[in-house]
């Protein structure tokens, strides 16, 4: 094993306006109400209104009767795939995903996801090839869900620092499928904490209430390959290269 990296410290910013157990009482409970569609999406992506009481917010709701077959993810479980990356980012400590919960909407079963308003004069190429720490974290996050499709334009940098990433439906495959833009890191040693990080997640997912979490949104399968890529980090100490049997890099890349 490689010895880890020491790098700054860097803290998890919260949502700009209310904390993650508001934001995702306000997912759960609210009353949805559908404002319009993003249309560049590839599945069913609308733009909704949520509103419990006297809080309210824009949120992102993909409902599954609205998900695009594909040859190598199961019909009908993208929805529950962007949640299961939800529960991991939220196991991580970082926060990788905005509040996310799984609940019957307008159009039925799916995702809703809190709306993250961005940092609109970040250059998304340059934060793609900077050696940001907390692009980094989103890189083993990405190693460990399996993320197959880690696009420039599903980062979501924040006035405070903070990024977030979202579109984790195509996830957890039980095969290696990772594809991504951040590659920078590819061979290096794992940061200290991300090696405490990784450290904490095998032991709740092999035992403990993530693991419950994530066997309720996958299959046995997919939950024991995301437990092996959080063991292979660790016994290897490295970031992954890419596989040679899968495109390393996903199209368009923003």
């Amino acid at each position: 094993m490689t010895a880890p990296e020491s790098e700054p410290a860097v803290q998890p910013a919260p949502p700009p306006s209310m904390h993650d157990d508001e934001a995702l009482t306000l997912l759960r409970d609210g009353s949805l109400e559908v404002a319009g569609r993003l249309v560049e999406a590839t599945n069913m992506t609308l733009y909704c209104s949520v509103k419990l009481g006297s809080r309210s917010a824009a949120c992102v709701y993909k409902p599954v009767r609205g998900e695009r077959p594909l040859w190598d993810f199961p019909d009908g479980t993208l929805a529950a795939r962007e949640v299961a990356a939800f529960e991991v980012s939220q196991a991580t400590g970082w926060r990788v995903v905005p509040p996310t919960v799984y609940r019957d909407g307008p159009f039925g079963p799916g995702m809703v996801q809190l709306w993250i308003d961005t940092e609109r004069e970040i250059d998304l190429m340059r934060l793609v090839k900077s050696r940001n720490p907390v692009v980094r974290r989103m890189a083993v996050f990405d190693a460990v869900i399996n993320n197959a499709d880690r696009k420039g334009g599903h980062l979501l940098p924040l006035p405070t620092g903070h990024v977030y990433g979202v579109d984790h439906g195509v996830c957890f495959s039980a095969e290696d499928k990772l594809r991504t833009v951040l590659w920078q890191w590819r061979g290096k040693p794992l940061a200290r904490e991300a090696v405490a990080v990784l450290a904490k997640l095998e032991r709740d997912i092999e035992a403990g209430s993530l693991g419950r979490r994530l066997r309720e949104l996958l299959t046995l399968a997919e939950v024991e390959a995301t437990w092996q890529r959080v063991r292979r980090l660790l016994d290897t100490g490295v970031h992954p290269y890419p596989s040679e049997g899968w495109p390393a890099i996903p199209w368009p890349p923003i």
